[in-house]
């Protein structure tokens, strides 16, 4: 399409139709025979349904094309027609970002391609090149996260806004209520008179009185001279409305609370379900969408009353139960309510709005006007470079170094790494998350290695299932009240054990109805607990279930974080690796070898939880 001011555009719209670009292409400097098939390729690539649903997927193939046009541009040997590009052009490309120092060369390559691919009449040849292999991308950045500590000055620092904030706006709120009511006596105080009057104004028309100004043909309307004599317009209207870096303090906030990403926090919206009704213990159910989900793009966020204890301070017994901006909900219901005439006036349901005096993003309203929180990240960036928040490493004389840029990604990665859960992704996400994370490896290395510790003592030191030998088994066969008798059980009781009438994975139970889990009722303990149970029996046929079990256990601690690991299975695997200690190395690597597809079957069922009973 062609701009008013007469460049050619490429126009592009966000999954959700609320954000748009405009890509100039007037400047591509290639022949025509080249320029108009590639811009109708990113056409196709940036279209409805293609497959890219963010304006920054949109500008990493308009810089792809960009770079491609500069380098086709510069050769001597221009191609005259996109059957003229060659899978050398397309090295070519490659190998000048490498020689520039550009870090992502191989990225954007691969965006060049997806972009060539959909260029009509490129040769054979390219397209053979475009099917093959691209090069290796290097390993990412180690990231680095905030400690626990970073994390906490951070959060201090957005609570301490937002309670400010609140103050503010509660109290200007009352005052307007009571001038209404005819409440206030206002006659003798003509900066009261004045205070009030923009109050009023400000809560009707969501702006401050203004007149109107002209220069010429240009009309104006500034704010009236009486009222810039309170400040500037921004802070006039945080009277009663919280202002742009309260709004990214928040945003803030429910990064530290949640770990959700960017895009779903800063597009959050004030349309919610309230399961308890309104009454009781609060939890508000937002729903959210993160578009390279896809399918899955839409999700419920449910905002509780439970505090985040990660960010919470070292003695939370001097946390007020009033402070609700501890809890996700809280701070949820506060934003929500001190919002209400904002979002009257920008209109639609979003939640982090605020009056801007600057633009509001790419393809957004320019100048003032009320708009919900860009997503570029720029304010945030720039409430955390405000905030002056000290690092935990210091300089060579001792001085705190300044805090790592404030950024809803790190803030998401920080949360990961604290609670060890996925959020909005598979675990296998997550762990690729966390394994990038370098910010506090030695931190986190100590408490991997604490649990680990206390895990393995804690199962070492409960009682240990009782083995019977291969011979203790054959006596038992020939002399069953003898041998039930010295190990204290009924004969009925060793016989069906001895037949496997009473076996439940890892060994047989002797007594289902008395152990110790459930006393006087059928067991509903986990299968594996019957490792310490005092009812179990571990005998030789049992032998190789409880090999694979152990070998499925130390697979898993390579597929899953280090210290849901630790957590979920030291304790069973050094259970079971004393077991196999005690029997004969020969006769464990029998039993390997005699695993079959049932035991390992059965095995995968025990420790994904399907044999339990919930």
């Amino acid at each position: 399409m062609t701009a008013k001011d007469g460049r050619r555009v490429v126009r592009c719209y966000s999954q959700d139709g609320e954000d748009r670009v405009d890509f100039d292409v007037s400047e591509l400097a290639m022949p025509e025979a080249v320029r108009e098939p590639l811009i109708a390729a990113l056409v196709g690539r940036t279209a409805p349904g293609a497959g890219l649903t963010s304006l920054h997927s949109f500008r990493k193939s308009y810089l792809a094309l960009m770079g491609f046009d500069r380098y086709l541009s510069g050769l001597k040997s221009v191609p005259r027609s996109v059957a003229e590009v060659t899978p050398e052009h397309f090295e070519g490309f490659y190998d000048q970002r490498k020689d520039e120092g550009i870090k992502t060369a191989s990225n954007e390559l691969a965006d060049l391609r997806l972009l060539l691919l959909r260029v009509v009449g490129i040769s054979d040849a390219l397209a053979g090149r475009l099917a093959g292999a691209l090069p290796a991308r290097p390993e990412g950045e180690p990231a680095h996260s905030y400690s626990r500590d970073e994390l906490k000055r951070i959060a201090q620092a957005a609570r301490t806004a937002l309670r400010s904030a609140e103050t503010r706006i509660r109290s200007n709120r009352e005052l307007l209520v009571k001038f209404r009511a005819g409440d206030l006596d206002v006659s003798t105080d003509l900066h009261l008179r004045r205070r009030l009057q923009i109050l009023d104004h400000l809560d009707r028309v969501g702006d401050v009185p203004r007149r109107t100004r002209k220069s010429g043909k240009v009309v104006a309307y500034a704010p009236e001279p009486w009222v810039m004599k309170r400040g500037k317009v921004k802070d006039i209207v945080g009277w009663l409305h919280l202002t742009p870096e309260e709004i990214a303090a928040a945003a803030v906030l429910f990064g530290v609370m949640t770990g959700q990403n960017p895009e779903p926090i800063l597009k959050m919206t004030a349309a919610h379900h309230r399961a308890d009704g309104g009454v009781g213990s609060g939890t508000a159910i937002v729903g959210l969408r993160k578009p390279r989900r896809q399918s899955r793009a839409y999700m419920d966020l449910a905002l509780t009353e439970v505090p985040d204890w990660i960010s919470i301070p070292e003695q939370p017994d001097q946390l007020s139960t009033r402070d609700i901006l501890h809890t996700p909900f809280g701070l949820y219901v506060l934003v929500h309510e001190l919002t209400v005439r904002a979002r009257h006036f920008a209109g639609g349901n979003r939640l982090l709005v605020a009056y801007m005096v600057t633009g509001g993003g790419p393809g957004k309203a320019k100048g003032r006007g009320w708009r919900p929180i860009p997503t570029d990240g720029a304010l945030i960036s720039k409430l955390g470079r405000d905030w002056q928040l000290p690092a935990d490493e210091v300089d060579k004389e001792g001085q705190p170094l300044p805090l790592r840029p404030l950024r809803l990604e790190t803030l998401r990665m920080t949360y990961l790494e604290l609670h060890q859960k996925p959020v909005a992704h598979t675990r296998r996400t997550a762990t690729r998350y966390l394994v990038r994370n370098r910010g506090n490896i030695n931190e986190y290395r100590a408490v991997v290695a604490k649990v680990l510790n206390t895990e393995v003592a804690k199962a070492r030191a409960r009682s240990k299932i009782i083995t019977m030998s291969p011979e203790q088994v054959a006596h038992a066969q020939e002399n069953a009240d003898e041998v039930a008798a010295e190990m204290g059980l009924e004969p009925m009781v060793l016989k069906k054990m001895i037949a496997g009438e009473l076996d439940t994975v890892l060994g047989a139970c002797t007594d289902n109805n008395n152990g110790p889990y459930n006393p006087g009722e059928p067991c509903r303990a986990s299968l594996l607990l019957c490792l310490d149970c005092e009812c179990a029996r571990a005998l030789p046929r049992h032998l190789p279930l409880q090999v694979v079990v152990h070998d499925r256990l130390a697979e898993r601690r390579e597929q899953m974080s280090k210290l849901q690991w630790a957590e979920r299975f030291a304790g069973p695997h050094a259970q079971l690796a004393d077991l196999l200690d005690q029997a004969d190395d020969t006769a464990v690597e029998d039993a390997r070898r005699s695993v079959g597809p049932d035991e390992r079957k059965l095995a995968d069922r025990l420790l994904n939880r399907e044999l339990d009973i919930r």
